[in-house]
């Protein structure tokens, strides 16, 4: 297997005939070697282990990026705090990359670590020896009981000896601890606590300090892999490319200028993190590797197998894709999503499959496309065709798309319906996602989220900006929340913004239809009661928290995802709630049953012992929610009596 990896390495990093080309462009060698961080089928330079024979044989500078934990588990080790460290994650967050950094900055030597073997031994200064298990995954079953059982002795039993540097998977760790607790006849000791550690962010045991890289990936990871990419100094030899001279464009520069922002001022950059922020939030993690391999094929991308094998593009391919004039099939704006990739491929990837989730290309607006589709012969859209469209004589209103916008208008319905039209539809899609990335942002006829199946991120971005500054949420996307809870708790469309109505069919939580109000609230909290909006620290997402009476334990919280604050508002904007999520429709059930249950709580404890007032017969008042003409609602209060 080693060997298999390390032919496609070679194959990816070099020349066919393993020498420097003569007459090959400056950065050719470059190049090729980012090629084998992209969506290739056999892109395992990515694997830190194999990274240093293939820069050495593509004789280019290495990408470098930060080691965010690093100063950390240095500080760590030289401290001579007693146990040992864990680098956790999952595939591809460069968990080999820390051990490997950790080494080396402890004393370690690179040629031993270069070495055969994956458990190297280092002697620190105050005794001890350093334990490095560069990846659990390299022993195969009971291979893993040795190093495991180091690390429970130096953990678990006390012993100062060692200090064990371990780097594995979250999921590979827990299963080998468990596979080995069963051969010793036990449940493991470190499994427990370690499960809740990498689900619940539960403490870490003692004796044991572990950094867990699937929690560091965030938009300042992605900003930082697409300066590593685009901003690498190997670009440099792109001066003197004679690709580039004579006027004529090389679609691998304009690309890399794009990343880099030098056209938009970062703005592809900024709306590309919107996207992975956005992803994050949702609980999708994306490791480093995979942002690695997204911002290579934003480079390098090229929808079109015959015009760049693997649809990922060599300094070779330039001069035919040139001459043919399809520069077009290597529009940036399509390579975020996969679209240059087969469909396959892209889905195997959870980076694509996190980008398609947005919709974008398939996504959009009347507005949007009409002005695509009839802009540059309608009078009254040329002017913003011109501005938004023609602008951009590479990705935009180049002469192909043109000459397809033509024979789409001009053909006639027989045609299309046989699918003459499939080639403008496909660049129809293609410029609907350059739309999303190049839209001024105070381009009000077409806002940039219209263009996503988010069309309502924007405001969930905006409330997370508002907390971290200490600043109120706005009022608008308040209402629209406190609209959509509403809707969803009675089944009824209501228009209240100001108050929360806590309601049901007199017997089952559950009825999607609830007409008695048994608890209603400010939606802005007052006194210790009414919603509030706050931000949780661990997960950095918004919560909605709802008390019903002032002090503690009087409130239900709620975890505000981007998906959930997406079905509040397309509910709250006139969607109907099964229609668009029926997991965030249960979810919200079941928040609505929590708050039933508290406010039957609070109803109690605050008017215990009315039910004493005696006489001939009692009454019980029901309140019952009536709509007004505009759609607003109000508790109607119905008092039934009954004999004593």
């Amino acid at each position: 297997m080693e060997n298999d990896i390390q032919q496609m390495i070679n194959v990816a990093s070099t020349p066919p005939n393993g020498e420097v080309e003569l007459g090959a462009p400056p950065a050719s060698a470059w190049v090729r070697f980012l090629r084998s961080y992209g969506p290739t089928p056999n892109n395992l330079t990515m694997f830190d282990e194999y990274v240093s024979g293939a820069l050495g044989r593509a004789k280019v500078q290495p990408i470098s990026l930060s080691t965010p934990l690093l100063d950390s588990m240095v500080q760590y080790v030289e401290s001579k705090a007693p146990g040992s460290l864990l680098i956790a994650g999952t595939a591809g967050d460069g968990k080999t990359y820390h051990c490997r950094a950790l080494w080396t900055r402890i004393g370690g030597d690179p040629k031993v670590w270069a070495g055969k073997g994956n458990v190297k031994e280092y002697r620190l200064t105050d005794g001890r020896l350093a334990v490095f298990i560069k990846d659990l995954s390299e022993f195969n079953g009971e291979e893993s009981d040795l190093p495991l059982q180091r690390l429970e002795k130096s953990v678990l039993g006390g012993d100062d000896s060692e200090i064990v540097i371990l780097a594995a998977n979250h999921g590979q760790l827990l299963d080998r601890l468990r596979d080995l607790g069963k051969r010793q006849g036990r449940v493991h000791p470190l499994r427990k606590p370690l499960q809740e550690r990498f689900l619940q962010a539960g403490p870490a045991p003692d004796r044991l300090a572990v950094f867990d890289l699937s929690r560091s990936t965030s938009r300042k990871t992605l900003d930082e892999v697409a300066n590593a990419v685009a901003g690498h100094p190997e670009w440099a030899n792109c001066a003197r490319c004679s690709l580039k001279a004579g006027g004529r464009v090389c679609p691998i520069d304009e690309n890399r200028r794009r990343l880099l922002g030098e056209s938009d001022g970062g703005q592809l950059a900024r709306r590309l993190g919107d996207l992975v922020e956005i992803a994050r939030l949702n609980g999708l993690h994306l490791p480093v590797r995979d942002l690695l391999a997204l911002c290579s094929n934003m480079v390098l991308g090229y929808a079109d197998a015959k015009g760049a094998k693997e649809n990922l593009m060599t300094c070779a391919d330039v001069p035919n894709i040139q001459e043919s004039g399809h520069i077009g099939k290597a529009s940036i704006y399509t390579n975020v999503f996969g679209g240059n990739l087969p469909k396959r491929r892209a889905a195997d990837r959870p980076v694509f499959k996190a980008m398609a989730s947005f919709g974008v290309g398939e996504e959009t607006t009347n507005a949007a496309d009409g002005l695509l589709v009839y802009g540059k012969d309608d009078s009254r859209l040329q002017a913003d065709f011109d501005r938004l469209v023609g602008c951009d004589l590479f990705y935009g209103a180049t002469a192909e798309f043109r000459a397809a916008q033509d024979a789409y208008l001009e053909g006639y319905e027989g045609a299309r319906l046989e699918g003459g039209s499939s080639e403008f539809m496909e660049m129809l899609e293609a410029q609907r996602r350059r739309f999303y990335f190049t839209l001024p942002e105070a381009e009000a006829d077409h806002p940039r989220w219209s263009m996503t199946a988010f069309r309502f991120a924007g405001d969930y971005l905006g409330i997370i900006e508002s907390l971290k500054a200490k600043k109120p949420v706005s009022e608008i996307v308040r209402g629209r929340i406190a609209k959509g809870l509403n809707r969803v708790m009675t089944g009824l469309l209501l228009e209240n913004v100001d108050r929360i109505f806590i309601a049901s069919s007199g017997g089952f939580t559950q009825s999607r239809v609830s007409v008695l109000c048994n608890h209603e609230t400010p939606s802005r909290r007052q006194g210790g009661v009414g919603m509030a909006i706050k931000l949780d620290e661990e997960t950095e997402r918004p919560q909605i928290d709802v008390s019903l009476s002032p002090g503690p334990g009087n409130s239900v919280a709620f975890d505000l995802t981007p998906i959930r604050h997406e079905f509040l508002s397309r509910v709250a904007d006139g969607a109907l709630p099964a229609s668009f999520s029926n997991e965030c429709l249960e979810d919200l059930l079941a928040f609505k049953a929590k708050l039933l249950r508290k406010a039957e709580i609070v109803r109690k404890t605050g008017f215990a012992g009315d039910d004493e007032a005696g006489g001939e017969a009692s009454a019980l008042t029901l309140n019952f929610i009536d709509i007004e003409p505009g759609g607003r609602g109000f508790a109607r209060p119905v008092t039934v009596r009954t004999p004593a």
